[in-house]
């Protein structure tokens, strides 16, 4: 079947009911019928019958489509929205459906975020900028404007940059505490190695407290997520590619003797892990296996269970002021569904399962959970108002619900996040909240 006839039969369910937009956040913000998934769906019909041409124009109502799939999740025909985009994403990347300089600005984009090395040379002169006064007193003056939209969103996602950042120190195998219940391989990411290396130090030491051993090939960089979610098939094919041979390479059939195979291979980001679940589409053949071997974190230790150990062990967190919470008062943390971990993975109760074994520790809910928050890998770097607008939204939404804290399994929403609430209302990943309910970290 063509991609136009695979297209086609994709969009055939669609009867343009509407259910779609309320959950649709580009609609939500720019409140125009082609920029929902009705609308472009309609578009796509329109292109395959020859009634409308793909131009810049045309063009520019499908960039501003997140790539969330909240509309798969609230749509009641069936209609796979998801692979209808994922499939109309390399048409948008032809050289006359956008200006020099958004090209521009996309290819320093794919240059430097998914190669951790290249991104840290890029990072090392803003490490005694980043977390300062003299940032504060940047964003606050108003100067940044002069950088450009495009710019200016990148500087201001910017967290501080600790030592940790720009080193990869963990060992090949993080051997696991008391009986071995499992063997697995980690997942680093790229951008949240940088950004927020405190995750995976966490994840190692929870796994490693639950008994898991867990196997870190030295040589891994990017799964390629940043560049499968813009349509970049071949530099996307590429760094898949280098994934699985840097896994394969410790733990695969080449490893070294003795070396034992994995019982699963984790991610602790989601919008990597809804990628690397699709390494059976992106490597036919060589991927399948590696694809059905991947599992979100919490996914896997919500299958695993909690070890018994772990669980004694597991103590209330704490306040901002230093109390430890307690039944009178409890820690109050609202868990933020990531796009590609809800509408991608279909995952929902097991990071809410693994919060509520913390003592005195309340969720609260979002009231519209499902709604993008405007990260959307690089959507807030390439349309910046428009998720600027949903960062703000998101951010009410999430502050109204009272927690002293917001849960975020994924790098690009905890910055986004971060970026949009008050700097008091911490935010941080659930496995970083069961290691430190743990000490283990």
């Amino acid at each position: 079947m063509s991609t136009a006839a695979a297209a086609a039969a994709t969009t055939d369910p669609c009867v343009h009911c509407g259910f779609c937009l309320p959950t649709c956040a580009s609609y939500r913000v720019l409140g125009t019928e082609m920029d929902s998934p009705r609308g472009r769906i309609h578009a796509l019909k329109a292109i395959e019958a020859g009634e409308l041409e793909l131009d810049a124009t045309t063009a520019s109502h499908f960039d501003s489509c997140l790539g969330c799939f909240a509309c798969v999740s609230a749509c009641p025909s069936g209609v796979r929205y998801d692979e209808l985009i994922e499939a109309t994403r390399p048409k948008l990347n032809a050289p006359e459906l956008r200006t020099p300089a958004q090209r521009a600005f996309r290819r320093l984009l794919f240059a430097l975020l998914p190669y951790p090395a290249r991104l840290r040379a890029a990072l090392m002169p803003l490490r005694a900028y980043t977390g300062t006064g003299l940032q504060a007193l940047a964003r606050r003056s108003g100067l940044l404007r002069l950088l450009g939209p495009q710019l200016q969103a990148m500087e201001q996602l910017l967290p501080p940059l600790s030592p940790e950042a720009f080193r990869d120190n963990q060992p090949l195998v993080v051997p696991a505490r008391g009986e071995r219940r499992a063997r697995v391989g980690l997942v680093l990411g790229c951008v949240q190695r940088l950004f927020d290396p405190q995750v995976n130090a966490a994840t190692l030491a929870v796994l490693s407290a639950n008994g898991v051993e867990v196997v870190i090939p030295p040589a891994q960089g990017c799964c390629g997520a940043v560049t499968h979610h813009q349509g970049e098939l071949e530099q996307t094919s590429a760094l898949a590619e280098a994934l699985v041979k840097s896994f394969d390479a410790v733990i695969g059939p080449g490893r070294p003797a003795g070396a034992e195979a994995l019982d699963a291979v984790l991610v602790a980001a989601s919008g990597c892990g809804h990628t690397l679940k699709h390494y059976d589409r992106l490597l036919p053949g060589r991927g399948e296996a590696f694809a059905s071997q991947v599992r979100d974190v919490h996914e896997f230790l919500a299958e695993l269970g909690l070890s018994d150990s772990f669980r004694a062990a597991l103590q209330p967190l704490r306040h901002a002021d230093g109390q430890p919470a307690s039944a009178d008062n409890p820690v109050v943390v609202a868990y933020h569904d990531a796009c590609h971990m809800l509408h991608g993975q279909g995952i929902s109760a097991e990071p809410r399962q693994l919060l509520r074994q913390i003592p005195h520790l309340r969720l609260r809910e979002a009231t519209e959970a499902g709604v993008c928050c405007g990260s959307a890998g690089i959507y807030n770097l390439v349309q910046p108002e428009e998720a600027a607008a949903l960062g703000t939204i998101k951010a009410a939404d999430l502050t109204a619900t009272g927690a002293g804290i917001v849960a975020s399994a994924n790098i690009g929403c905890s910055l986004q996040l971060r970026r949009h609430l008050n700097p008091e209302l911490r935010v941080a990943h659930p496995i970083q909240l069961l290691a430190e309910a743990a000490r283990a970290a």
